[in-house]
């Protein structure tokens, strides 16, 4: 099978890719499992000074690595190396701080010592998308390889040219050239590389039936799994919020990334006091984003990363429509070539409508209007999803009371829009996974916790 790259802008392929065989990538699986051994026992100096190296890489090669996730992506190249930076600062956080995070933990018993130590586990299968090219396999790779572990991705096979820019970064930083490998593979074999006995655990981050699918094959054979899913995060806009700056935040968080990212804003839940101002001036904000070719700096988003991405994203608003939802701006496929879709805004939209229930990946914001701050809470938590989620008030002390104890998500930031953040753990609960990537949780996830008790 051959696996291509095609460049969502015009439609070309960029590159052709020959899929690894079957037999070819538990070769690499073995020799990565042997370089795992030497390099589970190497000090966190040793790995610390070799992520740094990957760190100078990044940013030394910043504009070449950004080029290649906007050619084979589509995200806009100012994007692109803002993420590329992202990638270099989670290096220096986990070659900063992974050896205090790891440290041995003395727990006093009856034990003359007793303590919790952790050690690596070997071989972590990553299985990622293509909205973060770069991003989400660093903030995997990063803290497992500072544990003393070793990395298998298998990225989306759009972004293969980014997959193995990656492997080629870790090879160049120090790393022994098999600790950290790119295969070359499509979705529907990986049952075979799951059940290998040298994968020890399994993070994926993509759609909820993907990370099912994933799970219980992991789980067949007693793997660890961390599932970072999708989510159809609200955003609330209560009655004392700042609207100016709620309709800002609300605007990037819509269309960052043309609107493909798992915490993106995905359901804009207003109350009604203060409803149709923030409709007018939402409106106004998003009518003035301009999208376009990639590679200009002038424009704020490119194309949907493919077209048959673009086309489902379309059936969901016109779906939302015959079901009583109104299109305010944009709704359509645009004439040429390309995979774009114009930020759009729809409202009436109700429970029942794809704009509700699903999660739309792509520029596309559902306003709903609730009567008062709790049916807008209501609202926020009625959904199989729980990713991130955002309010705006200016009585900061009873949004922290919501936040904190109301809405239920794996992270709740108050006037401002969600994003990760190498100090703090990402996840979510219910159809949007679980475990955590990032921050002190992070790292501990993939590595032995261990008791030791000496009598």
């Amino acid at each position: 099978m051959i696996l291509q790259s095609i460049n969502p802008t015009n439609g070309e392929l960029i590159k052709s890719y020959e899929e690894y065989s079957l037999e070819h990538i538990r070769e690499i699986i073995e020799l990565s499992h042997n370089a795992y051994l030497n390099h589970s026992l190497s000090s966190y100096e040793e790995r610390s000074t070799k992520l740094k190296n990957a760190s100078l890489i990044l940013r030394k090669e910043k504009e070449e690595f950004a080029k290649l996730m906007t050619l084979e992506m589509g995200k806009t190249i100012s994007q692109a190396r803002s993420e590329v930076e992202k990638c270099a600062w989670v290096c220096d956080y986990y070659a900063d701080n992974a050896k205090e995070f790891l440290k041995d933990e003395i727990v006093e018993t009856d034990a003359s010592k007793s303590y919790v130590t952790y050690n690596p586990i070997g071989l972590v299968l990553a299985i990622m998308p293509w909205n973060f090219p770069f991003w989400q396999v660093f903030r995997f790779a990063a803290p497992n390889l500072m544990a003393g572990n070793g990395g298998i991705l298998k990225h989306a096979s759009n972004v293969s040219g980014c997959g193995l820019a990656i492997e080629k970064i870790f090879k160049e930083s120090g790393f022994d050239e098999n600790l950290f490998r790119t295969i070359l593979i499509s979705s529907n074999k990986m049952k075979t590389v799951v059940e290998n006995y040298r994968i020890k655990a399994v993070t994926l981050t993509g759609s909820t039936p993907a990370g099912k699918s994933i799970a219980s094959t992991a789980g067949n054979v007693l793997k660890k799994t961390v599932l970072e899913l999708g989510g159809s995060d609200p955003y609330l806009i209560l009655k004392d919020a700042d609207i100016d700056q709620s309709v800002k935040a609300c605007a990037t968080a819509r269309l960052i990334n043309a609107g493909q990212s798992c915490i993106a804003g995905k359901r804009f839940i207003v109350v009604k006091e203060v409803a149709e101002e923030f409709t007018q001036k939402f409106l106004g904000e998003m009518s003035a984003k301009k999208m376009g070719d990639p590679f200009d700096e002038s424009n704020d988003l490119g194309p949907q990363a493919k077209n048959d991405l673009r086309d489902e994203l379309h059936q969901q608003v016109l779906r939302s429509v015959e079901l009583g939802a109104k299109v305010l701006l944009g709704g359509n496929i645009p004439e040429g070539k390309g995979a774009y879709y114009p930020p759009t805004l729809l409202v009436n939209v109700k429970k029942g409508m794809p704009a509700f229930d699903e999660e739309l990946f792509g520029p596309v914001a559902p306003l709903i209007i609730a009567n008062d701050e709790e049916d807008a809470i209501n609202i926020a938590n009625d959904t199989v999803f729980g990713l991130g989620a955002a309010l705006f008030s200016n009585d900061i002390e009873h949004a922290e009371m919501i936040a904190k104890n109301r809405i239920k998500a794996g992270s709740c930031f108050v006037n401002s829009f969600v994003k990760s953040d190498p100090r703090l753990p990402f996840g979510g609960i219910n159809d949007s996974g679980y475990g955590r990537e990032l921050s002190p949780f992070g790292i501990k996830e993939f590595v032995n916790i261990k008791t030791v008790f000496i009598k």
